[in-house]
């Protein structure tokens, strides 16, 4: 394709060719029909989350390798050198085919770490880790959490020592998707803990398989293991594997958080949908109460949705969209902790008894995991002072 087509021509392109390698997605059935899981967090074995990659890894392949993904990557990457919303009309189209459901680890890989390596990585580096990493034939995971750290990233405890012309890592890292299955581990980590803070940190590309990383499933309150702790034990890392300069790893680590939250935007629509979906199916009328909460959330997926249209509109004009990012993230979460109440309110005794009917008892997940997201890719805490600095222009604490 020559040029940069325009976004409907793109959109018809992408339609056809979806329709050559992939089925239409199933209409919806009627309701009480199909899977009625609301989960927000996967909850597999590592069997099933090693089955279920394998089979996403080799859609990803065929999308790169006919011409359909890294769209705005330049050529020598395998791209085409578009807009970056280009990605986001390919995923509205994609959505319409029965396709394999992305899990966290493939927007960590190839929205969050390649683009981090294209921007801090050295040449040699862009060799070695772009492709393998949009074609998804490596996988990389955050090694970013920390206990001790809490929300404060900056207060990383593990330790990078420099030992030759490598580096030796002790630490413990925690809440990591996909850790299982993941090829490399992007860890920040203390490089000088006598200067302040931001500026005494370093990032480092971690072979998962490499001697000392040991991996530990987290059990979450909905029975599954999505998130792991991640244990490093004296793992030696050559200085070929440092991402960015010595010291300036502050810098690398908000570039990755940066585009975290561009693609949180969408958090919890579909639940959101399914709630209103279930307050129409119910075997009595709605309470006034219920009417009006359910009213709301249906104008809140409207406002969500043209939030992501904003976020989309600062791409297009060449803009980072930082505050559109944060306020996008506040909002999401918000929507699902609406969604959780207008459920609870609706199911009453239903939601906590597993009756066997179907679309009750499944909303568990999404109430036990939905908070989870007040958290993930930074705090409700996080964007607000986000919000306050950058947008209102209020001062900076200061820093200890």
């Amino acid at each position: 394709m020559s040029g940069i087509p325009e976004p409907e021509e793109f959109r018809d392109r992408a339609r056809r060719w979806l329709a050559g390698v992939a089925r239409p997605r199933a209409a919806d059935g009627e309701w009480g029909s199909g899977s009625d899981s609301v989960a927000v967090f996967d909850n597999w074995t590592e069997e099933q989350e090693r089955e279920h990659t394998a089979r996403v890894q080799e859609w990803e392949r065929t999308r790169y390798d006919q011409g359909w993904s890294a769209f705005n990557w330049p050529r020598e990457y395998g791209g085409r050198g578009l807009p970056a919303y280009y990605e986001q009309l390919y995923r509205a189209e994609e959505a319409a085919f029965d396709v394999p459901h992305r899990p966290e680890i493939f927007p960590v890989t190839q929205a969050l770490v390649a683009p981090a390596i294209g921007l801090w990585g050295t040449e040699e580096q862009k060799r070695r880790w772009l492709v393998p990493l949009l074609r998804t034939d490596e996988l990389a995971c955050q090694l970013f959490s920390e206990t001790e750290a809490g929300s404060d990233l900056a207060a990383v405890r593990t330790k990078a020592v420099r030992d030759g012309d490598g580096w030796v890592l002790t630490g413990h890292k925690v809440w990591t998707s996909g850790a299982r299955v993941a090829t490399w581990g992007v860890a920040v980590c203390r490089t000088d803990p006598d200067v302040r803070k931001h500026a005494g940190i370093t990032v480092f590309l971690v072979r998962m398989d490499a001697p000392g990383v040991t991996v530990r499933p987290i059990r979450q309150m909905t029975g599954g293991t999505s998130f792991n702790e991640v244990y490093l034990d004296g793992v030696r890392v050559p200085d070929t594997d440092r991402l960015g300069p010595v010291g300036e790893g502050w810098r690398v680590t908000l570039s990755v958080l940066a585009a975290e939250r561009l693609d949180s935007g969408g958090l919890g629509l579909d639940n959101a949908d399914r709630a209103l979906d279930l307050a129409g199916h119910l075997s009595r009328p709605l309470t006034g109460a219920e009417r009006q909460r359910a009213a709301d959330l249906h104008i809140r997926t409207l406002v969500q949705r043209l939030m992501g249209l904003r976020v989309t509109a600062a791409l297009v004009a060449g803009r980072e969209p930082g505050a559109e990012a944060s306020v996008g993230k506040l909002y999401a979460t918000e929507t699902m902790r609406r969604t959780s109440d207008l459920v609870s309110e609706l199911l009453g005794p239903s939601l906590v008894a597993d009756t066997g009917e179907w679309g009750t008892y499944a909303w568990t997940e999404h109430l036990l995991g939905a908070p989870g997201y007040s958290i993930a890719g930074g705090t409700d805490e996080i964007q607000r002072t986000i919000l306050a600095e950058r947008v209102l222009g209020l001062p900076k604490e200061p820093v200890r």
